[in-house]
């Protein structure tokens, strides 16, 4: 009898290395309030982002709250190994969210370093348990707009094309793979296309792009031709952080043209059901 060797390829691999590694996802009710956590990028780079996040969030019947005092989650000085100045930050970011609310974040990176690594941070000290509860009210916008929300969508746009990238931090730290395509599938005009490849990542990672420029500049390389291949009118992501280096590397790139207006997930959702107006860029 032949013997048939099962060989997946890598896709399959990150798909099952997922799956295995998620525990299981506890969502709480709607809720009547959230909290927004903005993130540097968003706040310097993408606010159209962060305030589609708001009317989305409200367009689903829920109150916005937004801490004034709030900055960075302290992901580059925490992945730098800073640890003692990420600490500080993240002290500083707890204090601000004080009433049991969700905190939702439009970023799947500044999500994974609440969610993920401020446990770890606080582990062993005076502040682990505060860090332990402030983790668990963390969630990625864009899965909870999906899961708790269950927010309902009406595609007011033209025929379009999209690429999606989900970024590695939403995809291994905060298991939302499938949330921006669960958004994107209720638009009815939107042709939804999977780039090759669809796991790697963008080669952002935040310090990394600077520490490791050669990495880096490969990796996007590679990523922008897998989203160029599908011929999308554009792209979408919903992290600040790789939409900024794809986009970097499509203004450079004069055969990616197309993908030089990539846009966050949330801003193209807003629009696209007539919260905002206006295009991309």
């Amino acid at each position: 009898m032949p013997v048939h060797h099962f060989i997946p390829d890598d896709s399959l691999v990150d798909s099952l290395s997922d799956d295995l590694s998620s525990p299981l996802k506890l969502y709480p009710s709607k809720p009547k309030k959230v909290y927004v956590f903005g993130t540097c990028l968003v706040d310097l780079f993408y606010p159209e982002a962060g305030m589609s996040g708001v009317l989305l969030l409200e367009h689903a019947g829920v109150e916005v709250l937004f801490p004034q005092d709030q900055t960075c989650c302290g992901q580059p000085a925490y992945t730098s190994g800073y640890k003692e100045e990420a600490r500080s930050v993240a002290l500083a970011q707890m204090s601000l969210f004080n009433e049991e609310y969700p905190i939702v974040v439009p970023s799947g990176s500044c999500g994974g370093m609440m969610k993920m690594h401020y446990p770890r941070l606080f582990e062993g000290t005076e502040y682990d348990q505060q860090a332990q509860e402030f983790s668990e009210r963390i969630y990625e916008l864009t899965d909870f707009l999906v899961h708790v929300c269950d927010l309902p969508l009406v595609d007011q746009g033209e025929q379009t094309k999209i690429a999606l990238h989900t970024s590695c931090s939403s995809r291994r730290e905060m298991k939302t793979t499938d949330s921006g395509k669960a958004l994107l599938k209720q638009l009815k005009n939107v042709n939804l296309v999977e780039p090759e490849k669809v796991t790697e990542c963008c080669g952002f990672g935040g310090a990394f792009s600077v520490r490791h420029p050669e990495i880096s500049n490969a990796m996007v390389k590679d990523k922008l031709d897998h989203l160029s291949n599908t011929k999308a009118d554009t792209f979408l992501s919903s992290d600040c952080g790789c939409l900024m280096n794809i986009k970097g590397a499509a203004e450079k790139d004069k055969s990616a043209l197309t993908l030089r207006s990539g846009e966050h997930l949330l801003s193209f959702v807003a629009r696209r059901v007539g919260l905002i107006e206006g295009g991309s860029e």
